[in-house]
């Protein structure tokens, strides 16, 4: 029995551990571009409010900035709305629409495109945030440093600001990246056999056994080895980087 539950819940870790690990390569690199686009200044109508006296829908019009918009917007929803509403909107809901069913994959394959897919555009929008605010947390006066150097404003961004925004940014991306252990267990609700679901699964009669409640139990155990693992890792990171202080 034991190696049975322990085989079940290995299967299902490993399953945790894809999405984690897909999710974190697609919110990592997607989180720095909507940082950017957050942070975009391009007003395409910026002409229209040239001169002192422009009236205020020049103004308006004029201070529009649709990249910065888009993404600030899209933001918004993302971290208004629970991840699990998301993922079932994004699961279940284009089946209705479609008249060739359901866009994803049958099996276990699709709701795991389909779980992939709304936790990295989940991910990738608190991830931007954290951005955001490490890079603007470099003082403006070591720009201005490096301008009087000589050095080009990519040169500046990448030997300069990035190097300092990695150590600001590791205490909160280590929360998150915790918190995305945990938050897969929400992909059960599109029927994702993860860990939780795994454990669950001799509760409910699977595997030949039912009414099975300790396999639950060795779950936790799981995401606690997992999670101490990475608590450890970002607090050795944290060390190696103090050398920005």
């Amino acid at each position: 029995m034991i190696l049975t539950v322990l085989g079940a819940l290995t299967e299902g870790f490993l399953s945790t551990l894809q999405l984690f690990a897909v999710t974190l390569l697609g919110a990592v690199p997607l989180g720095l571009v909507l940082a950017f686009g957050s942070m975009n200044r391009w007003a395409p109508l910026g002409f229209l409010i040239h001169g002192p006296e422009a009236p205020a829908w020049r103004q308006i019009l004029g201070g529009l900035r649709p990249i910065n918009l888009v993404c600030r917007f899209l933001i918004w929803i993302i971290r208004g709305t629970p991840l699990m509403l998301q993922l079932i909107i994004l699961f279940y809901v284009p089946g209705y629409y479609l008249k060739g069913g359901s866009p994803w994959p049958a099996g276990q394959n699709g709701r795991f495109l389909a779980a992939a897919i709304a936790f990295i555009i989940n991910y990738s929008c608190y991830f931007s945030e954290i951005y955001r605010g490490g890079i603007q947390s470099v003082p403006v006066g070591q720009q201005e440093a490096g301008l009087v150097l000589g050095m080009t404003k990519r040169q500046i961004f990448f030997r300069v600001t990035l190097l300092q925004m990695v150590k600001r940014i590791v205490p909160p991306m280590s929360n998150e990246f915790i918190t995305l252990v945990k938050d897969t267990a929400i992909a059960r609700i599109i029927s994702y056999q993860e860990l939780i679901w795994a454990g669950y699964a001799f509760l409910k009669g699977s595997h030949g056994y039912s009414g099975l409640t300790w396999p639950l139990f060795f779950t936790g155990v799981y995401y606690l080895c997992f999670t101490g693992l990475l608590t450890w890792f970002f607090g050795w990171l944290e060390r190696r980087l103090d050398y920005f202080r």
